[in-house]
């Protein structure tokens, strides 16, 4: 029989590789075959003692993915995936920062190189491109625009 004591071990085991959300840890412990009302027990004190949070969860999650050059729609669509609340998301997560003007101009360049696209069909590819890593449309307008735009 699987006691409090082996769910314990197993949540530790889990928050000591990376944070996780609550919701991932219960599908977690319920794959594993733990009994829901234990499950949430121990989840509950977890929370109490600040061994698990969903907010730190969102704060390292959101990190993590703009590091690696993701938009804001696209950590939000990942962050509702992993089960976090739409609540939790919007404390952590602002659309309308200047930061996510530069990431995106950042992951333009990496892939595309220094130089704006000069015609329709590249501009095109490269909104695409910008776009499948989750920036919004004004976002991307605001990404590729030049000093003639801007003027």
């Amino acid at each position: 029989m699987k006691t409090k004591a082996d769910i314990h071990v197993v949540v530790m085991r889990l928050l000591a590789n990376r944070e996780h959300s609550r919701v991932e840890l219960q599908r977690k412990l319920v794959q594993r075959g733990f009994a829901t009302e234990q499950i949430t027990a121990v989840l509950d004190e977890f929370a109490a003692n600040n061994l698990q949070s969903d907010s730190r969860y969102v704060e390292n999650y959101i990190t993590s993915r703009q590091q690696r050059g993701y938009g804001p729609v696209r950590i939000q669509a990942e962050l509702r995936e992993h089960g976090v609340a739409d609540a939790a998301i919007a404390a952590y997560l602002d659309f309308a920062g200047p930061e996510w003007i530069q990431l995106g101009r950042q992951t333009r360049q990496k892939k595309f190189g220094e130089a704006l696209p000069n015609d329709y069909p590249e501009k095109a590819r490269q909104m695409r491109f910008l776009e499948q890593r989750g920036f919004t449309h004004e976002q991307l307008r605001r990404i590729l625009e030049t000093a003639d735009d801007i003027a």
